[in-house]
This record gives C-alpha cells, sequence and structure tokens, in this order.
C-alpha cells in the first residue's frame, strides 16, 4: 500500500473528457457494500433533499441504523431484499466527480446469489472487496476474490470496513491486510490497495478521518479518482460480434454489433473469423451517421465491400491477428446451478453473440477456494469454481479470457430450463494445430444438399456387439438407395482396418474412435449425404460429443436395445467366447460398461423386433427427418 496518493485538483473537467471507471463491490453478507455505494454516491455528488428526507423516513422505518441514514436503502430497491436485510440482485449505479464518471455495480454477498455477483463482475476494471472488521476473511470474501481474479479484474481495494466498531484499531486492520496479502499473493492481482473506513460513518470514504491518524494513504474516493486501469480493449485486435443483420430496404445490408475491442475504420480489411471470407469496410452507420472509425465500446453497424454469407454470432476480426476458431477448448467455469455439472451433459453455449449446442466433455480439476489448490473432480457443485473441457456443437471463434475479456467469456445454458448454469472463461484451444484457420469455401454444406435434393443426417446405432446394429445399418442403406436416396454407411469393423487400425480398445482408444468417426460422420453430412453409422459406442460422454458436431435435428441415435444374453448367445464373431477364454480383452458388455443412451430417438427391441422390422422403423424415422 503506497504510504500517500495526493487527491486530484478540484478544478472540473468537461463532462466529455472525464475518464470513466466501472467497478463492483463484493464481499460476505452484510459487511457494508451497499451503505457503502450509498455513502460514495451522497458524498461524491450530493443528494436532493427529498432524497434525503426519504432515506431519512425509510431508515426510521426499517430500523437499521438507529438514528443514522441507512445509505443502503438507495441500492436495495427489491422488498424481498429490504424484509431480509441483504441484496439479492445486481444494482447498477452511476455518479461522477469533477474528474471522473463512475459505473458501479453492487452484487450480492450470500453464497447463494455468488452467480449474481460473478455477472457484476464481468465488465469491471476494479474491485472492492469488503471486509468487516470484526470477522475478518470469511470463506465467502476468498471466494469473491477467486473469482474476480479469474475474470481478469486486476485492481482491488480491500475495505476492511465498521472500523468504529473495533475501535478504529490499527493492529486489526494491519491483521486482516496481512492475511489478504498471504492468501492473495497467487492470484495474480496487479494492486492491492487496504483502506480502514466506516461506510456507515464515513470515515476515510471521501475525505480522510481523523480517527485513523495512523493511516496515511488516500480516502476511497480520492483512490478511485486517481486509479490507472489497464486499457486492455481499445489495444486488442479488432473484434465485431454480428448482433443482427440489419436490411431495412434491397439497397442496404449491414451488420449491427458493438465493438468488442480494437477499432475499426472505413477500408480496414475484416475476415469472418468462421469461414475464413475476408473483405473490407464500406462504410460505419453510427445513431448520428456515418462516421470514419470505431473503437471498442461503439454501437454501429458496418457495410462491407463484397456481398458475403454473414449472419448473427458471426465474428468480424482483423485478418492479420485472427481470432481461434475451434469446437474444443479449455475454460475456467464458475458453476451457478444448483444441480451438479458432470460430464456428458449437453448446454447451450453463448459466447458473443453465437449460441451453439456443446457438450461438457471433461471436468479436469476444481479450485479450493481456501488453499487456492486444484484438485481432480467428477463434479461441480453450486458456487464451484473448476477447470473444464468442452465440445462446441460447431466452430466457435474467441481469444483466450487472459488476453480478451470481451471475446474470451461465456455463458452455459441449461437446455431444458433455459437458466444460465455457468459462467466461464476460456483457457485455451485443446487443438493440437492451434494456429491454423479455416478457409473459405466457395460450395456450402447447404449447396450440396440442394444439389442432392435431401436433408443431410446422421444416423447413429449403438449397442451391445452382437446386437444386431451392422445387421440393421446394411438394411437401411439397401432400402434408402432404392429410394433415391445418397447414403454413407460408416461400419465400426470396417473403419477399424483403415482410419482406425491404429486404435486399440481400451477406454480411451474407444474414445478416439468414436471422436474419429464422429468427424466423418460430420464431414459426410455436410457433403449432403445420409450417414449410417454402426459402431459399439459404449460411452454416452462421446456419442453426446459426436451429436454436438451436427445442428440441432440433424443427429439421430438409435438404440439397438439387445439383451446381453441374446448377444452372447448370437454371438456372431465369437467375441464372447474369446472372451470368456482370456483371448480377448477390453470386451463391452464383459470387461467394460455399456452406457445405454439417455434419451435416444428411436429404441430397437430386437428380441421382440425382426432385422426388417427393425430397419423400416429407423427408415420411417430418417424420411420423417429428410
Amino acid at each position: 500500500m503506497p504510504d500517500t496518493l495526493a487527491p486530484p485538483a478540484n478544478d472540473a473537467l468537461p463532462l466529455a473528457s472525464r475518464s470513466e471507471l466501472r467497478f463492483l463491490t463484493c464481499g460476505s453478507v452484510d459487511d457494508g457494500k451497499s451503505t457503502l455505494i450509498g455513502r460514495l454516491i451522497n458524498d461524491a455528488s450530493g443528494l436532493f433533499e427529498d432524497q434525503i428526507r426519504s432515506l431519512q423516513d425509510e431508515s426510521r422505518r426499517f430500523g437499521t441504523t438507529d438514528d443514522d441514514i441507512d445509505f443502503a436503502l438507495l441500492l436495495d430497491g427489491l422488498e424481498a431484499e429490504r424484509e431480509q436485510g441483504i441484496t439479492i440482485d445486481v444494482a447498477y449505479r452511476f455518479f461522477s466527480t469533477a474528474r471522473r464518471a463512475f459505473v458501479v455495480a453492487d452484487t450480492p454477498g450470500h453464497q447463494q446469489y455468488t452467480r449474481n455477483m460473478a455477472t457484476g463482475a464481468s465488465n469491471a476494471e476494479l474491485a472492492i472487496l469488503l471486509v468487516d472488521a470484526r470477522k475478518g476473511l470469511l470463506e465467502q470474501t476468498r471466494r469473491h476474490a477467486a473469482i474476480v481474479s479469474l475474470l481478469g479484474i486486476r485492481h482491488i481495494v480491500l475495505a476492511v470496513n465498521k472500523i468504529d466498531l473495533v475501535n478504529f484499531s490499527e493492529a486489526r486492520f494491519r491483521e486482516i491486510a496481512a492475511a489478504f496479502a498471504a492468501f492473495a499473493g497467487p492470484l495474480g492481482f496487479h494492486s492491492v490497495v487496504a483502506i480502514p473506513l466506516s461506510a456507515r460513518l464515513g470515515d476515510n470514504v471521501a475525505e480522510r478521518s481523523g480517527r485513523t491518524p495512523w493511516y496515511e494513504g488516500p480516502s476511497l474516493l480520492a483512490y478511485l479518482e486517481s486509479v490507472e486501469t489497464d486499457p486492455e480493449a481499445a489495444e486488442a485486435p479488432l473484434r465485431f460480434p454480428v448482433q443482427w443483420v440489419n436490411r431495412p430496404d434491397a439497397d442496404f445490408r449491414g451488420f449491427a454489433g458493438t465493438v468488442a475491442s480494437g477499432r475499426v475504420r472505413v477500408g480496414d480489411p475484416v475476415v469472418v473469423a468462421g469461414s475464413g471470407r475476408t473483405t473490407q469496410v464500406a462504410r460505419i452507420v453510427g445513431f448520428d451517421g456515418d462516421l470514419q472509425s470505431a473503437e471498442a465500446g461503439r454501437s454501429v453497424t458496418l457495410t462491407l465491400c463484397d456481398e458475403i454469407d454473414i449472419v448473427r454470432g458471426d465474428l468480424l476480426a482483423d485478418p492479420r491477428r485472427r481470432p481461434v476458431v475451434t469446437q474444443r477448448f479449455a475454460a475456467d467455469l464458475v458453476w451457478m446451478d444448483e444441480s451438479a455439472a458432470r460430464p456428458g451433459k449437453r448446454f447451450l453455449l453463448k459466447i458473443g453473440t453465437a449460441t451453439v449446442p456443446a457438450n461438457l466433455s471433461r471436468i479436469a480439476e476444481t479450485l479450493d477456494i481456501d488453499s487456492l489448490q486444484r484438485a481432480p473432480a467428477a463434479e461441480l457443485v453450486l458456487n464451484a469454481i473448476g477447470r473444464v473441457e468442452i465440445e462446441a456443437g460447431a466452430p466457435v471463434a474467441f481469444d483466450p479470457y487472459a488476453d480478451n475479456r470481451g471475446t474470451g467469456a461465456f455463458i452455459l445454458i441449461d437446455r431444458s430450463t433455459l437458466r444460465t448454469a455457468a459462467a466461464g472463461m476460456v483457457v485455451e484451444s485443446l487443438d493440437a494445430a492451434r494456429d491454423v484457420h479455416r478457409h473459405a469455401e466457395a460450395v456450402t454444406p447447404a449447396l450440396r444438399a440442394d444439389l442432392k435434393a435431401q436433408q443431410p443426417l446422421v444416423v447413429w446405432l449403438t449397442g451391445l456387439p452382437g446386437s444386431g446394429k451392422s445387421t440393421i445399418a446394411n438394411i437401411v442403406e439397401r432400402k434408402l438407395a432404392a429410394a433415391g436416396r445418397h447414403t454413407m454407411l460408416l461400419d465400426g469393423d470396417n473403419l477399424r482396418q483403415g482410419l482406425n487400425a491404429d486404435l486399440g480398445f481400451d477406454a480411451a482408444a474407444r474414445s478416439e474412435n468414436v471422436r474419429r468417426v464422429g468427424e466423418v460422420a460430420k464431414l459426410l453430412a455436410d457433403a449432403g449425404l445420409i450417414a449410417i453409422v454402426a459402431l459399439v459406442s459404449p460411452f454416452q460422454a462421446d456419442r453426446t460429443r459426436a451429436a454436438a458436431l451436427l445442428p440441432e435435428g440433424r443427429f439421430l441415435e438409435v438404440f439397438v436395445d439387445t439383451p446381453l444374453a441374446i448377444c452372447r448367445q448370437r454371438d456372431p464373431k465369437g467375441l464372447y467366447r474369446k472372451a470368456e477364454q482370456g483371448q480377448l480383452a477390453h470386451l463391452t458388455g464383459r470387461d467394460q460398461p455399456y452406457e445405454a443412451p439417455e434419451g435416444p430417438a428411436l429404441v430397437l427391441n430386437t428380441a421382440e423386433l425382426g432385422a426388417e422390422e427393425a430397419a423400416d422403423r429407423v427408415i420411417e424415422l430418417v424420411l420423417e427427418r429428410t
């Protein structure tokens, strides 16, 4: 902590030239966050007389501060919050001084509402972390510190509040400041400034307090007016997520959105990150007319020199400094749902303006809030922080969150409830080839499908060895071909003689086998074909990952549900006999588990259905979709 920080000069700057600081307050329940913000607003810019009278009346009504004004009532606008005495929503407030404009987010302290706190932190440049001088560091204090670090906030004010309730004790203040410094060392903050204050009485909030003569640093407001944060967004390469396609008439086609980072100028080259198509910016249209340039934070409409295919969710970027485009990436998650996160669960992934299906393919580890150590984990529970791997259903464009907060942040949405399940920060791509970019294709999958006069589809037959998958798949392809449909059969045994000849049969090799087959099936669907897959594919997570490669409704999972006893009896390849004799290892159904589909499009009970009848049911389903 610096020994002293001179307050800014008293002369006011013109409003347009005042810098803006976005910050949040966070901490545990009843640490005084709302009171502090209310006090800041009052002391910085003043309240009108009617506001003061209203606060006095409200304070007497709720009786929270004896005869003093309860400044928290400026922010706790929800009746439920007032009755409970806690903040459960994120409240945004705007105020300014002669030197600076401020946007502050008052976030909930209760552990149940950690998700709301993460929301408030997403756009902040600085965090005020409140600590009750009587209680010291609590679990929620440490959790919030870890979250703001993950969210890229590098400047912290440790506000040791309620210093009046410990008799303005220097020793207590130093003890808490030292404890936080020891805890926060690994979190990578650029600056941590500790300030003793009383939000209720105003000590060291707007002005230095005479009751803490031992404190030589600035008041909170003086520090907020003077602190310099990192101008990340303006210096980053151009990123422009397309919010919507603006086409009011046949003569105008523009792409509306907000510049997430960097700057765009008329004449600049841009690339559509997903397709790899390049063009130039023809016009930049703002609210008041045409502009020559626009920088981070500006909402504009861009028109381009070439007619290229761009839709909502696409990302326009600097072609010299392109974002990553991939379907597999590692990320840090703040889990926000009461139902635990487990591998294999499917979500909607919203990143920028794009929303695609996604699969939580792996949970690598969780972060211990007390020790800041990471440990292996099988699930993430409410408010847990963990490192995960995600498989998107389509390529997504991003920058690692550490490089660009605007394009590296995302949320996971529960597909059934449509509630936000997690806030995420991209760590890195999981593709081995990280410096490659997709080249534009002149012939699109839609055109290929039109040429074949059918809708592409992947029909994925899964079941135990000997269940009848290959037999049914062959009949399905024969009958579809006879009906004039363009098909391709991918049989597991055939693929293991070529594409997958290097793979074994342990769990990891089986997962890679399914991954490769899924990629091939996707390519066949892109070619406009109906791909029929016959593959044991024993693990739900692997099948979910394959399904995520296709657009919604283009993947049909068919469960060939044959009892194990019947499979053993049939044993067309002699696999069960060899396994029982010790000649074959890793046989699904005997040495390895088989995970039945959770919600297949079709279930075929071959104990009751013959192969022809089972195939007819598959064909009926296919014809409905194509």
